[in-house]
């Protein structure tokens, strides 16, 4: 009799765990809608890696959507932006170096304030009637589109032969998936604008 109850709680442990309800199921839904949503955007495969794990909390809302993406270029902004305050104090820096890694800098941080106020301005639609909805969509295009030239700029002071080396790669690398992050945030806002 307890060889038969020893066999019997595995067995019924396996079943239970077997035929529980996967999160999976729920979760499939939430992640079509994420992958159709990217094909409107310049990166595909970087919108779905990145947007992928906050499934669960997307859903199938186009406004969760947008502020979602919004925050991930604002967390790789902030991020690469740490990384270049850090460059500044290398020691044995070129004057050139040290320049372009100040201005470069000084555009990351407007590129952080910018997409911040554009998530703050997507929060706060759901109080927005018809003509106000249309201006905070219209101020929000038009900051992200200056925080992909910021990152644009940004790279540009690190053009030319004179600056190439680690740094260079290093904040290129960077700032190439910020902007990626970015331009696909700008594209599922304005496709959301657009409904």
């Amino acid at each position: 009799m307890a060889k038969r109850q020893f066999l019997t709680l595995p067995l019924l442990i396996l079943v239970s765990f077997l035929c529980a309800p996967s999160g999976g199921e729920s979760a499939a839904p939430a992640a079509s809608f994420i992958t159709n949503s990217c094909r409107a955007t310049t990166y595909p495969s970087v919108c779905v890696q990145s947007l992928s794990s906050y499934a669960s909390t997307i859903q199938k809302s186009p406004k969760q959507l947008v502020i979602t993406a919004l925050s991930v270029s604002v967390e790789r902004a902030q991020s690469t932006k740490s990384f270049v305050r850090k460059l500044t104090k290398f020691r044995g820096l070129k004057p050139r170096e040290y320049a372009a890694i100040k201005d470069c800098y000084d555009q990351i941080s407007d590129s952080v304030g910018r997409l911040s106020d554009s998530a703050r301005e997507l929060k706060t639609l759901g109080r927005a009637g018809k003509t106000d909805f249309l201006w905070h969509m219209s101020n929000m295009q038009t900051w992200v589109s200056a925080a992909l030239t910021d990152d644009s700029t940004c790279m540009d002071g690190f053009s030319g032969r004179a600056l190439d080396g680690r740094i260079k790669s290093s904040v290129r690398a960077r700032l190439t998936s910020v902007a990626q992050v970015t331009s696909n945030a700008l594209a599922l806002c304005n496709k959301f604008a657009g409904n």
